[in-house]
This record gives C-alpha cells, sequence and structure tokens, in this order.
C-alpha cells in the first residue's frame, strides 16, 4: 500500500513516517503538487469548449437554449469554431495554480491528520479527514485561482474584452482595480469548497468500495487495475460533486457579467441574482453539461495524477486498513 520515494531532509520540515514503511516529506507533497496542477491543467484546458457553452447557458439561457450540441453549432456558426476555445489561456495557467494547491494540499493535510490520529483512529476517520483536508486545500487554491477565474468568464461573456490573458489582466485591472479580480470570490468559495469536499469524499469511498468488493487493496493491484478504479470512481465522484455545486457556479458566472446585481455590496448583488433568476434555473441551467463536463475531467484528473505521481516516482498516500477490521 505504501510506495519507496526518497525523502531529502534537508528539503523541509521532519518527513512523517507511517507504518514503519513509508515517509511523506517536502519531496512527496512537491511530486503531488506538481502532478495536481499537471492534472488540472490538462483536464479543465481540454474541457474549455463545453465550459464555454455552459457559461453561456448560464449567462444567456434565452439564447442559448438548445441544449449542449445545439450550443457547439450556434457558437461555431455565429463566432466561428474558434470562439469555443475562449479563455483557454486562462483556464489552463489558472486551473494549473489551483491543481497545485489543491492536490498538494490534500495530500498535504491527509497525511499531517494520519500522523496526528495515528493509522488506525484514522481509518476510521476517513471520510471527516477527506473532508477537512479538501476544504482547506481548496480555499488555499482559490485565492489563486479567482483572478484568473474572473479574466476567464468575462472574456467568455463578452468575446470583445481581450485578445488574451495578458491583455485581460490588464484592461480589468484598469477598468476596476484588485476588487475586480476578486468581485466572484465568495461565490466561487461556495462553489469550489463543496465541489472539491465532494469530489475528494466520494472518490475516496468510491475507490474503497471497489477495492473492498474486489477483496484487494491498491498495492495488490497492477498498475492499470488501480488507474481503471481512479477513472471509474472519479465519474462517480465528479457527477456527485457537480450536482452539489452547480448552484454556485451559476452564480459566478453571473457575478462576473458586467453590471450583473445592481452596485451594491457583494452579499446583496448576489442575492439580486439569486431572485432574478430563480432557486431553479440556479440548479438546472447548465446542469447537463457541467455533469458531463466534471464527470469527464474528474476522472481524467484522478487518472493523470496517479499516472504523473508514478512517473515521479511516487504513488498516492492510500489509508491503512488496520488488521482485523
Amino acid at each position: 500500500m505504501y510506495s519507496n520515494i526518497t525523502v531529502n531532509p534537508a528539503l523541509g520540515p521532519k518527513p512523517v513516517a507511517l507504518s514503519g514503511k513509508q515517509e511523506y516529506g517536502l519531496d512527496y507533497f512537491l511530486r503531488g503538487a506538481l502532478a495536481g496542477g499537471i492534472c488540472c491543467s490538462i483536464t479543465h484546458g481540454a474541457m474549455t469548449p463545453v465550459d464555454v457553452v455552459k457559461t453561456r447557458m448560464q449567462l444567456d439561457p434565452i439564447k442559448y437554449n438548445k441544449g449542449l450540441v445545439g450550443g457547439f453549432k450556434q457558437i461555431a456558426a455565429e463566432e466561428g469554431s474558434g470562439a469555443l476555445l475562449t479563455g483557454l489561456g486562462a483556464t489552463a495557467g489558472g486551473y494549473f495554480i489551483q491543481g497545485w494547491f489543491k492536490f498538494g494540499g490534500v495530500e498535504f493535510f491527509k497525511v499531517q491528520a494520519v500522523d496526528y490520529f495515528g493509522e488506525d483512529r484514522a481509518w476510521d476517520l476517513q471520510q471527516p479527514i477527506y473532508l477537512a483536508s479538501a476544504g482547506c486545500a481548496e480555499f488555499i487554491a482559490d485565492i489563486f485561482l479567482c483572478p484568473l477565474e474572473a479574466v476567464r468568464i468575462r472574456s467568455v461573456s463578452d468575446p470583445t474584452f481581450c485578445s488574451g490573458l495578458v491583455d485581460g489582466f490588464g484592461k480589468m485591472f484598469a477598468q476596476e482595480g484588485v476588487g475586480g479580480f476578486y468581485a466572484g470570490f465568495a461565490p466561487i468559495l461556495f462553489k469550489q469548497v463543496p465541489y472539491t469536499m465532494a469530489k475528494f469524499a466520494v472518490q475516496g469511498a468510491s475507490a474503497q468500495s471497489i477495492y473492498d468488493m474486489k477483496g484487494t487493496t491498491p498495492a495488490e493491484c497492477s498498475s492499470g487495475t488501480n488507474l481503471g478504479i481512479s477513472l471509474t470512481s472519479g465519474v462517480i465522484a465528479g457527477v456527485a460533486a457537480a450536482i452539489i455545486s452547480h448552484p454556485a457556479d451559476t452564480l459566478l458566472s453571473l457575478i462576473n457579467k458586467k453590471g450583473a446585481g445592481g452596485n451594491g455590496s457583494m452579499p446583496s448583488r448576489l442575492m439580486n441574482i439569486a431572485s432574478e433568476v430563480g432557486i431553479l434555473k440556479l440548479c438546472t441551467n447548465g446542469l447537463v453539461p457541467r455533469c458531463v463536463m466534471i464527470g469527464t475531467l474528474t476522472a481524467g484528473q484522478f487518472g493523470i495524477f496517479d499516472t504523473v505521481m508514478g512517473a515521479l516516482g511516487a504513488s498516492k498516500f492510500h489509508f491503512h486498513k488496520p488488521e482485523g477490521k
């Protein structure tokens, strides 16, 4: 269940040794962060066309009312196929940074929690540990993601706004100052924190259930089998997380639309938008394409993460089931 990686004590604090078989130190967390950045950048970047359609459906459901496939055709016909890649730079860059802190942070907080509680107790606390680790890691990640997400959404809602990521940052700063980059910070927290908590908790529980049904452990399975389980559990986790976080995702798309919600405080603007749109539409507008997008990219993220970790000479930490349980 535990891989062998070499930890350089000079790189950071004392590594955590679990079961006497593995030390988890700064080397491991940096590899996890890098693998997380790569997997999130690749998957979110690849899903940019779906995200463009989903965002348009959220921002203007009257115009974009033909479903996911119809939205692809409509945007391509009106603006050219290149419009489906609007915001690609901000998406790939933003989610590399977010993935770095999210996956690296989850691994860090998870290992620290197991070290604190002990492996036997941690086995019984898997879900609380997943939830707390994911919530803490995502909060940190969102501080860095929010400015890039603001530029991405503005460029998708108004294709004439900027010609690229650098141009978009310059224009948004000139027009709205630093506050413009964090106008959607509250919605992004409400979207991303529950989403990430659900994603890691459901994926962990789903993967463990699959291993239990097979009567085996990750250490006893081939790399191909482990990859298949990561992909399968990732799809389940992605759909669950998409449904849970969708209302906040819709609010995030709308709050970054110029003039949305009036000129009051952020809570006031959010309440105005929610009132105008309605709870049902907040929960359903663009939900199908988002489930497709999140289910696919979440499966891809866990699959790529495990693959990259292996290529870097490490394997993801797994909870150790005590003997007799």
